[in-house]
């Protein structure tokens, strides 16, 4: 999917958006807002470069624009396997650009993820999934690591793991499953630059993914074990 397209169809105000080794940065007109916009295009693997680069922007816009919407535009293969970047510490770098949308947020910027193409592995984790909503476009792919590659690393047949896939969205890849689970709170179609609008307008003060998880029925435990801890917490703190 190409991005000048989903940015039209997304910002119809107008927008400043530039592409440079697959790194996307710039602001956009959402409604009456300004939107500062940053993410991968290309099904870019994310090295220390781009890591570096997106946290880069998103730290200038704590500093230069306080309480900017951040939209964070994802297509990506997940990190780049490069002897360079596994020497270089690229598990580091991935989390250094968690880390700085988690102080965007803690500031005030309200953080929204759109996988419009891939989003596979350390590079949704750190992208999308780290944003205070993710939303997806009906055609995009999500997953964390194939089948066949699954099945390699954990030596369970790709049979059983296709067979748990049918009816476990853990397993399977695709956004709905995702949509399942809560990690994407909705898939959009139509008319995006509303659909955007409106999800910056309604974006939640708290965290829902486990919720949606569990109403939906893809995440069954995530919601009770969170309210057990606070439980735990309140009777320790009386």
């Amino acid at each position: 999917m190409d991005w000048n397209t989903i940015a039209s169809a997304l910002f119809p105000r107008g927008h400043d958006i530039t592409e440079r080794d697959l790194f996307l940065s710039g602001t956009a007109q959402v409604g009456e807002t300004r939107v500062a916009v940053v993410g991968t295009t290309g099904h870019a693997p994310i090295g220390v470069e781009i890591a570096l680069a997106q946290a880069r922007f998103i730290l200038q816009t704590v500093r230069e624009h306080p309480g900017r919407p951040i939209l964070i535009l994802v297509d990506t293969v997940g990190q780049r396997l490069r002897h360079r970047d596994e020497m270089l510490g690229i598990n580091s770098y991935m989390a250094h650009l968690g880390k700085c949308v988690e102080l965007a947020r803690r500031q005030g910027h309200p953080v929204l993820g759109l996988v419009y193409d891939q989003a596979l592995s350390g590079g949704f984790i750190t992208s999308g999934l780290m944003a205070d909503a993710c939303y997806a476009l009906p055609d995009s792919t999500i997953r964390v690591m194939g089948l066949p590659a699954m099945a390699r690393i954990t030596k369970v047949p790709e049979e059983r793991l296709t067979e748990l896939a049918a009816s476990n969205p853990v397993f399977a890849p695709g956004p709905e499953n995702y949509l399942r689970m809560g990690g994407v709170r909705e898939i959009w179609q139509g008319e995006l630059g509303a659909q955007l609008e409106a999800a910056l307008a309604e974006l939640a003060p708290v965290d829902e993914r486990a919720a949606l998880g569990l109403a939906r029925g893809g995440r069954k435990f995530a919601q009770p074990v969170i309210e057990a801890i606070m439980a735990g917490r309140d009777v320790l703190a009386s």
